[in-house]
C-alpha cells in the first residue's frame, strides 16, 4: 500500500471520528433544547472558528512536515475530547436541557474545539495530493479524496443516530476519544518522505505572511473570483447546514434521520469514484459551474412538499455533486500555485469561503424560528397565501427557506458562468505549467 493510500484512510477514520462527534452533539442539542436558534448558534460559531482560524492553520501546515501536522491535529481532538466528557460526566442531565444554559455552551465549546483541529488535516492533504501524485493524475485522486469524505459521511450519519438514541454524548465522547487514538498510533508507522518545510521560502519560517499570500492569488487571473464564488455558494449553504437536521427531525425520528443520511452518503461515495475513473474533463471549472447549477436546482424544489421521499432525494442530489466542486477547486489550486504555498492559499480559501456560512447560520435560525415559521403558520401572510398547497406550520416555514435559497444560487450561477473572471481562469488553468515539487504515484 503506497503512503498516498495509507494517508487516505487513515484521514478516513479521523473524517469519521470528528464528523460524528459534530453530527451528534447538533442532534443531542436539538432533541435536549427543541431549539433552532441553538442549531444556527452551533452552525454559526463552528463556520467562525473554521474562518478565523484556516489561514493560521494553512500557515502551521506550510512550515511543517504534514505528518507532524497530522500527528498533533489527532492529539489536540482527544484532549478536547476528554475535557468534554469530563464535563458531561460532572453535570447533571437537566442542566443540558436549558439552552441558555452554562453548561450547554460549554459543552458545545469544548466538543467544537476538537473537531476544529481536524481542519489541520483537511489543510493538509490536498497539499499531499499535490506531493505524492502526478498532476495528470489529480483530480482523479482528489475523486478518491471525495469518495473518503462520503464513506465518512455515510458511517458517520447512521452512527451518531444511534450512538445519541443509545448512549448520547458520553458514548459518542468515548468512541470519540479511542479513534482518535488509533489514527494517531497508526500515523506514527506510516513512512512519508517530505521536502523541508522552509524549501522555497523567501520570508522568515514562521510567519503567516498573508500579504504574500494574497499577492499568490493575485497574480493568477480569476482566482479570486473563484475564491468568491465559492464564497458565495457557501452563504447560501449555510442555510442547510443550519436547518437541515431541525427539518429532517420534524419528519422522523433521530434514528431514521441518521439512518437515512446514511443511505444518501452512497451518492457522495459513487460520486468519488466517478470522478475517480472520468476526472473533471478538460477544464474542471467548466465542469464545476455545471453540477453547481444542477445542485441549486434541486435545492430549490426539494422541500417543495413534505415529502421525505423527496427530501432524500434532494439530499442524494446535493451529496453526488458536493465532491465536484471540492475537487475542481483543489485541482486548480494545485495546479496553478507553488506547492510550498499551498497550506497557506488553501487556508486562505478556506478562510475566506467560510466567512460567507457564518452570517448567514447566525442569521437564519433566528429569522426562521422568529419571522418565516410564524410567517408560514396559522393565521400568518404565507399561510393564506401558499398554504393550501404548500403546507403550512414550522417545519413549511423551514422549506420555504429552503426553496428561495435554491433559487438564489441559481441566478449567481448563471451569473458566474458567463462572467470574464471564469473565462480568464480557465485559459490560466489550461495554458499553466505544473508546479515544480516531486511527486511519487497514488
Amino acid at each position: 500500500m503506497t503512503a498516498f493510500h495509507q494517508i487516505l484512510g487513515n484521514n478516513l477514520v479521523a473524517n469519521i471520528t470528528n464528523f460524528t462527534v459534530w453530527f451528534a452533539l447538533t442532534f443531542w442539542v436539538f432533541l435536549q433544547t427543541q431549539s433552532v436558534f441553538a442549531t444556527g448558534m452551533i452552525a454559526g460559531l463552528y463556520l467562525v472558528l473554521i474562518a478565523g482560524t484556516a489561514i493560521w492553520f494553512g500557515s502551521v501546515v506550510d512550515h511543517h512536515r504534514k505528518k507532524r501536522v497530522m500527528l498533533a491535529s489527532s492529539a489536540i481532538s482527544f484532549c478536547f475530547y476528554g475535557a468534554a466528557l469530563g464535563l458531561v460526566a460532572m453535570t447533571p442531565a437537566e442542566r443540558f436541557q436549558d439552552v441558555a444554559g452554562f453548561q450547554v455552551w460549554a459543552l458545545i465549546g469544548l466538543t467544537m474545539f476538537g473537531v476544529l483541529a481536524g481542519n489541520l488535516r483537511s489543510i493538509s492533504l490536498p497539499t499531499l495530493v499535490t506531493l505524492l501524485v502526478p498532476e495528470d493524475r489529480r483530480d482523479r485522486a482528489n475523486g478518491l479524496v471525495g469518495m473518503v469524505s462520503g464513506f465518512g459521511f455515510l458511517t458517520t450519519s447512521v452512527i451518531s443516530g444511534l450512538l445519541v438514541a443509545w448512549g448520547g454524548m458520553t458514548a459518542t465522547l468515548i468512541l470519540a476519544m479511542g479513534l482518535s487514538a488509533l489514527v494517531f498510533l497508526h500515523l506514527t508507522s506510516v513512512r512519508l518522505d517530505e521536502p523541508e518545510p522552509e524549501a522555497g521560502l523567501d520570508e522568515a519560517p514562521r510567519q503567516v505572511d498573508l500579504r504574500g499570500t494574497i499577492a499568490i492569488i493575485a497574480g493568477v487571473p480569476g482566482l479570486f473570483a473563484l475564491i468568491f464564488f465559492s464564497t458565495f455558494n457557501n452563504l447560501l449553504g449555510g442555510v442547510f447546514m443550519a436547518l437541515m437536521d431541525a427539518y429532517g427531525l420534524s419528519m422522523m425520528e433521530v434514528q431514521q434521520w441518521g439512518l437515512l443520511w446514511g443511505g444518501v452518503s452512497v451518492a457522495f461515495i459513487a460520486s468519488g469514484l466517478v470522478i475517480a475513473r472520468a476526472g473533471l474533463g478538460r477544464n474542471p471549472l467548466r465542469t464545476l459551474m455545471i453540477v453547481n447549477l444542477i445542485a441549486w436546482a434541486g435545492a430549490a424544489v426539494f422541500t417543495i412538499q413534505p415529502s421525505i421521499w423527496l427530501l432524500a432525494g434532494g439530499a442524494a442530489l446535493w451529496m453526488f455533486l458536493g465532491p465536484y466542486g471540492e475537487a475542481a477547486e483543489q485541482t486548480t489550486l494545485q495546479k496553478v500555485v507553488p506547492y510550498e504555498r499551498q497550506g497557506r492559499v488553501f487556508g486562505f480559501a478556506q478562510s475566506v469561503e467560510q466567512a460567507a456560512s457564518p452570517m448567514t447560520a447566525f442569521l437564519i435560525g433566528p429569522i426562521t424560528q422568529f419571522w418565516v415559521i410564524p410567517f408560514m403558520s396559522q393565521g400568518g401572510l404565507g399561510a393564506e397565501l401558499i398554504g393550501d398547497w404548500f403546507g403550512t406550520g414550522p417545519a413549511r416555514g423551514i422549506a420555504l427557506v429552503f426553496c428561495i435559497s435554491g433559487l438564489a444560487g441559481v441566478v449567481l450561477t448563471i451569473l458566474a458562468f458567463n462572467s470574464g473572471y471564469y473565462r480568464r481562469l480557465s485559459a490560466v488553468y489550461l495554458e499553466a505549467p505544473e508546479p515544480e515539487t516531486e511527486t511519487q504515484a497514488p
